[in-house]
C-alpha cells in the first residue's frame, strides 16, 4: 500500500471535497444520503489505500459522491442513488498496484467495476440506477452502453474528480510536478481514444 502524507490522512477526516471548502457533514441533505455508508467499516477502510497518487479511495470516492449528488440534483435526476453510487464506485479493498488478477478479470480499468459491484451488494442494498453507475462507470472501457443519465453523469465527474486530484499533487510538486500531470492526463485521455 502507498504510504500517505498526514495532510491527505487529514483531509479523510474532515469529509470535505476537492474544490470544496464546506464539510459534507454540515449538508445534510446530502450527508443524510450516504452517512450510512460511510459508518461501515467496508468503507472506511478505502481510506487506507492510496489513489491517483495524491489522495485515497476513500476520499476520491467522496468527491465524485458529492459532485455526482450536486449535478444530479440540478438537473432533477435520483441525486441520493447519485451520492451513493459514488461513494461506492470504486469499492474494492485492495492495493491495485499489488493484485493478481483472477481468470476473467481483465483490465484493472475493466474489472474493478464489477468487483467494486459485487462488494458493494453483499453490503447494501442497492437499486437499478445505483447498479448501472457502478458498475458502468468506466463506459467505454466496460462493454456496457449505461442505462441511466446518472451513469453518464458519474462518467464525466469520475475523470473530472480524477484529473483535480491530480492536479493537487502537481501543485504541491511545483511546476515540474505540474508538467508531469498534465502530460499524464493527456497521455491517459489519449490512451482510452485509442482504445476505442
Amino acid at each position: 500500500m502507498d504510504k500517505l502524507s498526514n495532510q491527505d490522512k487529514g483531509d479523510i477526516n474532515l469529509y470535505k471535497a476537492i474544490f470544496s471548502r464546506r464539510e459534507l457533514t454540515d449538508l445534510p441533505e446530502y450527508f443524510n444520503c450516504v452517512s450510512d455508508l460511510l459508518d461501515s467499516s467496508e468503507v472506511q477502510q478505502l481510506g487506507g489505500f492510496a489513489h491517483h497518487k495524491s489522495t485515497t479511495r476513500l476520499q476520491h470516492s467522496l468527491n465524485v459522491s458529492y459532485y455526482n449528488y450536486l449535478i444530479c440534483r440540478k438537473l432533477h435526476l435520483d441525486a441520493r442513488s447519485a451520492a451513493r453510487a459514488g461513494l461506492l464506485h470504486d469499492l474494492f479493498l485492495y492495493d491495485r498496484k499489488e493484485h493478481e488478477r483472477v481468470d476473467g478479470e481483465g483490465w484493472h480499468g475493466v474489472g474493478h467495476p464489477k468487483i467494486a459491484f459485487f462488494n458493494a451488494v453483499e453490503l447494501f442494498p442497492l437499486n437499478d440506477r445505483e447498479t448501472d453507475m457502478i458498475v458502468n462507470h468506466m463506459f467505454p472501457v466496460t462493454p456496457h452502453l449505461p442505462r441511466y443519465r446518472e451513469t453518464w453523469i458519474i462518467q464525466f465527474v469520475d475523470k473530472f474528480c480524477a484529473l483535480g486530484e491530480l492536479s493537487q499533487l502537481a501543485a504541491r510538486s511545483g511546476k515540474r510536478g505540474m508538467r508531469l500531470a498534465g502530460a499524464f492526463s493527456l497521455g491517459l485521455l489519449v490512451r482510452l481514444t485509442l482504445r476505442f
